[in-house]
């Protein structure tokens, strides 16, 4: 009785329990599959994002350490070559250069000391004398840096012993030494200038820098020999152990092998010429989903099973898939970055929601993007504003020395030019807060620019601006020429043994403007030329303004399109010509468009 009821049962049984129930079977199917298959790539990939970004950080804390390294090697360099190589050490004026060297570098400098080659303590910063009994030619690093005296020689971290100096005692150093040439009276001989790196400030460089979940970085020397690890105690005591010997051995890269047990991601980074390498460990471990893409994931299941029902039942299938594959073109179309796709519509009411509920996700993506874009843009301008409106305080600073001295000297007449021309400069500099203003006025501030520098540098250059008649009313960008003229001027001039010529110069060509700024200086080559549109931002060194060549060159571009801009014209001792490309448009119609 109770099969044939259950056979009944199955015989009345409605098309939609039937596809119900062989839907919910197929599911949970192809849901194990699919999701196993899935699971496992998504945390292979999810993985080795994180070994990216594991290699991305290790790059910039190389390079973090490289120009510590760099800053600590010139710091060397001004010592030996700005106080040590030209001065007589008998009349004691190298003791105050090295102390404001000293003052300035304290931070991450400990001591600096200038020995004899028979081991005798001639400078030192802070004041210290060498310990009682200390001898220093029997040191090994003393030995090697008067062997290899072209070389910069770095020492493993060690305590300060050499010097009798209670404030500097105990403390943490790495020593960098190096051969000079002493000058004493009319003798000359051989020394060695030693620099006590402060370890602390080398140690502050790597801490807190983790690698993902339990993932960590040290510092070896190139025979495994640890400099910094964030459990250096620990080690030392024997209480951790690390596999640093047989690290320091690999090339740069990433390798995975067995660390005391535990399976690791090790990733090896070479600090440039001292040999030492940065180590990242990054233990094994997997990666959960979390519930936006688990959601993801079951959409796709759903999506498969579909599929998969399609081969059971044709004649549902007809109604039931042939919408979805036309929705999925779509949504391809869409995921390939084309979301002006018309998105389909149809089928069933769900797939007909699905379809309305896509397409109102791309039309919001679109919108957001576009707003991303012009956030952006608006955001470059900015930027670009704020770097081009910078006037440099030792450029003020100047003038206005060249202004006392004219009014000391009852230069009247010049000093009214110079306070003239300043005020000139600044009024065009601030232009009311906008960033396109006629020709006129951009030529009016570069040849208050000139006149300035003309007399700061006392009439060692000469210059000429010159433009045609109807260009004056033309739109420019504000601060485009001064920097070029700038770049004439420290760079193409100031170490010419003649006169300096600058010519300035616009025409129009055409639909365009084209501004020329050609010198006669020492000029660039190839290579020069392509490095100055290339440049990446630095700081500047406080002569000039800062503003690169390649800031106005996309500052022109951002504001006039890709198709305008800078093209630099040098030949080595001929003198550089860099041509600018603007559209000629009104800068009255550039006014109004910008008031609607």
């Amino acid at each position: 009785m109770p099969e044939s009821r259950a056979r009944d049962l199955i015989r009345d049984i409605s098309i939609r329990h039937s596809i119900f129930i062989c839907f919910t079977v197929s599911a949970v199917v192809a849901s194990i599959l699919v999701g196993v298959s899935l699971y496992g790539r998504l945390a292979d990939q999810l993985a080795r994002t994180v070994q990216e970004e594991n290699q991305v950080l290790m790059g910039q804390v190389s390079q973090s350490l490289d120009s510590y390294l760099r800053t600590i090697m010139k710091l060397s360099d001004s010592l030996y070559y700005g106080v040590i190589k030209n001065a007589d050490l008998s009349d004691g004026t190298a003791n105050g250069k090295m102390t404001l060297l000293y003052d300035n570098n304290k931070d991450s400098v400990s001591n600096i000391a200038l020995l004899s080659r028979e081991g005798e303590l001639l400078e030192a910063v802070p004041a210290a004398r060498l310990k009682s009994g200390m001898n220093v030619t029997r040191e090994t690093w003393f030995v090697n840096t008067l062997e290899r005296a072209d070389n910069f020689h770095f020492s493993m971290p060690h305590v300060q012993y050499i010097f009798d100096n209670s404030e500097n005692q105990y403390r943490w150093v790495i020593t960098l030494s190096r051969s000079v040439e002493i000058t004493q009276g009319t003798a000359t001989h051989q020394g060695v200038l030693l620099v006590d790196i402060s370890y602390e400030s080398l140690k502050q460089l790597l801490d807190n820098v983790s690698l993902g979940s339990g993932g960590y970085l040290y510092l070896a020397s190139s025979n495994g020999e640890l400099i910094y690890h964030p459990k250096m105690q620990l080690i030392d005591a024997g209480l951790e152990k690390e596999n640093n010997l047989s690290a320091a051995r690999r090339r740069d890269g990433n390798y995975r092998e067995k660390v005391y047990g535990k399976t690791c991601d090790i990733t090896v980074k070479s600090v440039g010429y001292t040999g030492w390498k940065i180590i990242g460990v990054t233990p094994e471990q997997r990666f959960d989903l979390n519930s936006l893409k688990t959601k993801l994931f079951l959409v796709f299941v759903f999506s498969f099973f579909l599929y998969l029902l399609a081969l059971i039942n044709s004649f549902i299938s007809a109604k039931i898939t042939t919408p979805i594959q036309k929705l999925e073109k779509s949504v391809n179309a869409l995921e390939a970055g084309e979301l002006d796709t018309e998105v389909y519509i149809g089928g069933s009411y769900e797939i007909q929601h699905l379809g309305r509920s896509i397409r109102d996700m791309a039309e919001r993506i679109q919108k957001l993007m576009q707003d991303i874009v012009a956030e952006h843009e608006s955001k470059r301008k900015s930027e670009f504003d704020t770097l081009q409106s910078q006037i440099n305080p030792h450029f003020l600073y100047n003038t206005l020395d060249i202004i006392v001295w004219m009014v000391e000297n009852e230069q009247k007449q010049e000093a009214v030019k110079v306070v003239t021309a300043l005020a000139r400069f600044f009024r065009i500099s601030l232009s009311r807060g906008r960033s396109i203003i006629p020709v006129r006025d951009e030529l009016e501030h570069v040849r208050s620019y000139l006149m300035i520098q003309q007399m700061r540098f006392k009439n060692k250059f000469t210059y000429r601006i010159q433009a045609e008649p109807e260009t004056l009313g033309l739109a420019s960008l504000k601060l485009m020429l001064q920097p070029l003229v700038e770049n004439a001027i420290y760079h193409g001039m100031e170490f010419m043994d003649g006169d300096g010529e600058i010519l300035v110069e616009v025409k129009l060509r055409g639909g365009q403007v084209e501004f020329l700024i050609q010198d006669n200086g020492l000029g660039m080559t190839a290579g020069q030329v392509e490095s100055l549109l290339k440049e990446t931002p630095h700081t500047h060194s406080g002569r000039g303004s800062g503003i690169g060549v390649k800031n106005v060159n996309e500052r022109i571009r951002l504001y006039f399109g890709e198709e305008f801009g800078l093209f630099i014209q040098s030949e080595p001792d001929e003198g550089t010509a860099i041509r600018i490309l603007l559209p000629a448009v009104s800068w009255q119609q550039v006014i109004e468009q910008e008031k609607k």
